[in-house]
């Protein structure tokens, strides 16, 4: 049995200094942690000092979402794939997109395959993340299947959910950095929640300071959104597993003293 951590998307500077702090002695009760960093250089995608930050810290892997490409960093960090275990949506269409979807590792014995896809509902134009995920489980043997589905809807993260469910050990939301309550173990015994929740400033309006987004529901035009100050919280789930199906899932959220 593993004990496997996931932590909801990264979300800039007080994201990254909140992982840095408190995953060392979390990590501490878990076997593997996996770090969703999609927002973590200001809020779009990951860069290289975010990315050695988080292996600091103890993060075994790191996903993305639609905010991969924002950073050049990104091209070479997927390249030099031992140094950084970095799993970015599987289902782009080009084959010659870098990177990978998944990753193997070997955890206590048990094999854990770590998959990051990208919903389309409100989304980019991606491959199918249905036909993508079943093309990856038909071909091979994956172990224990943990499953970063990140999008917008939460339709189509909890159709996810359903159409995995006994096929994979989790399905854990990301993306839109509001932790939901609905999470449950799947029949199969697959665990899931549509949204971990993200990781950041926790007086903010997912992540951003608030007047940007105010001014923009006020006005109906385009306004400037910044990073929020301020203390943060990290939010994520824990799932037991083994044998390809999880024991267990339960929330995790702590929150920095103002």
């Amino acid at each position: 049995m593993i004990r496997v951590l996931f932590v909801g998307d990264v979300f800039g500077q007080p994201g990254r200094r909140l992982l840095s702090a408190h995953l060392p002695d979390l990590r501490r009760t878990v076997d593997f942690a996996v770090v969703n960093m999609e927002n973590a250089a200001g809020g779009f995608g990951m860069h290289r000092d975010a990315a050695e930050a988080a292996l600091r810290a103890g993060v075994d892997c790191m996903t993305l979402g639609n905010h991969a490409w924002h950073h050049r960093d990104i091209y070479s960090l997927m390249l030099d794939e031992e140094s950084y275990p970095i799993v970015r949506p599987i289902n782009y269409a080009d084959p010659g997109t870098p990177g990978v979807g998944w990753r193997t590792f070997e955890v206590k014995g048990e094999r854990l395959t770590i998959v990051n896809v990208l919903g389309r509902v409100f989304m980019e134009a991606v491959a199918n993340p249905f036909r993508a995920m079943d093309e990856l489980l038909e071909r091979r043997d994956l172990g224990n299947v943990l499953v970063d589905m990140h999008a917008e809807a939460t339709s189509e993260k909890q159709a996810m959910g359903w159409h995995l469910a006994g096929r994979v050990a989790a399905v854990i939301g990301t993306h839109t950095h509001v932790p939901t309550a609905d999470t449950r173990i799947l029949p199969g015994g697959t665990a899931y929640q549509t949204d971990a929740g993200f990781t950041g400033p926790h007086d903010s309006v997912i992540g951003s300071d608030q007047e940007g987004p105010i001014l923009r529901f006020l006005t109906e035009r385009p306004h400037r959104y910044g990073v929020a100050e301020g203390p943060a919280e990290l939010n994520g789930v824990i799932v037991q597993m083994e044998g390809g199906r999880a024991l267990s899932i339960e929330r995790y959220r702590y929150i920095e003293d103002a």
